[in-house]
């Protein structure tokens, strides 16, 4: 096969590939996007053929990495440094979604952070810090979208909470009110804009392999998979899937929902 053929041959590879599953083509911003759950959040709305807003705060390299190796394979995906605390980046965050793509048809809240500390040392720097990233965020970026959402009577909200926010943990008091703050912003929005035809819905991840676990031993990790049903840690993939089906048309008929993604550790 000459070289011109092989050219050609590849994309039409990759427009069957892109095309392949997908009847209307989506706008994604993932805010956090740069590793962990939320690359791989931005990675499997790529790979089906959507548009994707890969948001970072200080992870620019493996951002524009993450960028590069999904562009390559012909699909489309673009960069945008905004720190989601911040009202006014976060607010320019979708307007970089609209201006590029056309329209914010997906918003997924993954930005957060975690701390374990015991209760009686966290400090009024841990707790307005821990406030302002995990559930601020979600609203500054909501509230950005939303407006663009109701005007074209359309839209999907996923925020990425815990099942610390459902039945808290201990060591992690912040980080479990912030993450309960998440699923009551979820249930209540969903009440609010369900009228627009936009569904929000949370999803609730368990003990999933990131960089958080990090600090863990191996003795803990096994500890943790022992009191899992399914005997296994999560994945970022596991998280992505299920993030991805509830903003499909597969999910059009649930909102407000907080989807356990946890392999059985929470029941």
């Amino acid at each position: 096969m000459r070289r011109k053929h092989v050219i050609v041959y590849i994309k039409l590879m990759q427009e069957v590939q892109f095309s392949k599953g997908v009847d209307v083509v989506m706008n994604i911003v993932v805010t956090g996007a740069s590793r962990g759950i939320g690359a791989k959040i931005a990675e499997k709305f790529a790979e089906n053929g959507h548009n994707v807003v890969i948001n970072y705060h200080t992870g620019k390299k493996t951002a524009l990495e993450l960028r590069d190796r999904l562009n390559k394979k012909g699909f489309k995906s673009i960069v945008c440094k905004a720190t989601v605390t911040d009202r006014i980046e976060a607010g320019d965050l979708i307007d970089y979604c609209v201006r590029n793509f056309g329209s914010i048809d997906v918003l997924v809240n993954n930005a957060g952070i975690a701390q374990p500390k015991l209760f009686d040392q966290i400090t009024r720097y841990d707790w307005e810090d821990m406030i302002s990233v995990n559930l601020k965020g979600v609203f500054n970026c909501s509230q950005a979208a939303i407006g663009k959402m109701i005007r074209q009577k359309n839209g999907v909200i996923i925020n990425i909470s815990s099942i610390w926010g459902i039945t808290g943990a201990s060591m992690e008091v912040h980080y479990s009110a912030t993450k309960a703050g998440v699923i009551g912003m979820t249930k209540a929005l969903a009440k609010e804009v369900g009228p627009s035809n936009i569904r929000v819905n949370c999803v609730a991840p368990g003990v999933v392999r990131t960089d958080m676990l990090q600090g863990y031993t191996d003795e803990e990790l096994n500890e943790l998979k022992n009191k899992t049903a399914l005997e296994r840690l999560g994945t970022p993939e596991d998280i992505a899937n299920a993030v991805y089906f509830l903003a499909s048309d597969e999910a059009s008929f649930i909102t407000g929902e907080v989807l356990n993604v946890s392999g059985g550790f929470l029941i």
